[in-house]
């Protein structure tokens, strides 16, 4: 008899694959953004004539190892219907204003719809932060935790399909969303999905949520994916340092003034 013969364990086991799955996802978007930041720096010449060889052989053996795993899972999936090339238009002066509106217009009402059933940082979590994020910030910061029920698709996403902009963050399947000072989880709090959460309520502060919206929009537009935008790739890649098995601890507001002083958003 196996694991998934009986319906309750069936559902349990699933539950918890999809668990591990989503948390792969994400060091894999993190990864994925770190390659994005090295091919945005350097030439792939560069990097083959001046990288470390036992660095690149490594690097290059798990993406093929990684690449042949999900291909043969993929081998097994159902096949989806072929869906037409996705286009992505180029946005007007108008079209980017009023992004950048509905977003921080979003942003704010979402803060004010969450901020009643929101509760300040357990003494836990807010000691684990404390190093990395400003004492006034934490002592702000409220949390939700949803625990299955989802942070709503925002109104505006039909609009903006409509004008043909596609590959949308799939907002009802992300970890955690910061609404300026109240951050949202769509399952449980954990330590990596609040760190990019402050992360992002650092980068609000330190921009101000005008300029934000307005620098993630850009973003968007430029790299046509929620996580390549710079504000994004950043919280990626401070929330793996973070998770690295190591003492090093490091400012996040040093590192998202350095970031916007150099122009890297």
């Amino acid at each position: 008899m196996s694991q998934y013969d009986d319906p309750a364990d069936q559902r349990v086991s699933v539950a918890q694959l999809n668990l591990e799955l989503r948390h792969a996802q994400l060091e894999l978007l993190s990864a994925h953004c770190a390659i994005h930041q090295l091919r945005l720096h350097y030439s792939t010449d560069d990097l083959a004539r001046f990288g470390q060889r036992d660095v690149l052989r490594k690097s290059a053996d798990a993406a093929n190892a990684l690449s042949k795993f999900y291909a043969s899972i993929e081998e097994r999936c159902p096949q989806p219907t072929p869906r037409p090339p996705e286009s992505f238009p180029k946005a007007t002066n108008e079209q980017v204003a009023q992004a950048v509106e509905w977003l921080s217009s979003y942003l704010r009402a979402q803060c004010q719809h969450y901020q009643p059933s929101s509760r300040p940082l357990d003494p836990q979590p807010k000691s684990i932060m404390a190093p990395y994020f400003p004492a006034a910030l934490l002592d702000r910061i409220r949390i939700v935790e949803l625990e299955g029920a989802r942070v709503a698709i925002p109104d505006f996403f039909a609009q903006v399909r409509v004008q043909g902009f596609n590959n949308l963050p799939d907002i009802p399947h992300m970890e955690s969303l910061t609404f300026l000072d109240v951050v949202a989880f769509n399952e449980k709090l954990s330590e990596r999905a609040l760190f990019h959460a402050l992360v992002h309520a650092v980068q609000i502060e330190v921009l101000g949520l005008e300029r934000y919206a307005e620098l993630w929009v850009r973003g968007f537009l430029k790299t046509h994916a929620h996580f390549t935008v710079p504000l994004e790739v950043h919280a990626f890649s401070m929330a793996s340092r973070f998770l690295r098995p190591t003492l090093e601890k490091f400012s996040v507001e040093d590192e998202v003034l350095r970031w916007a002083a150099d122009r890297r958003y």
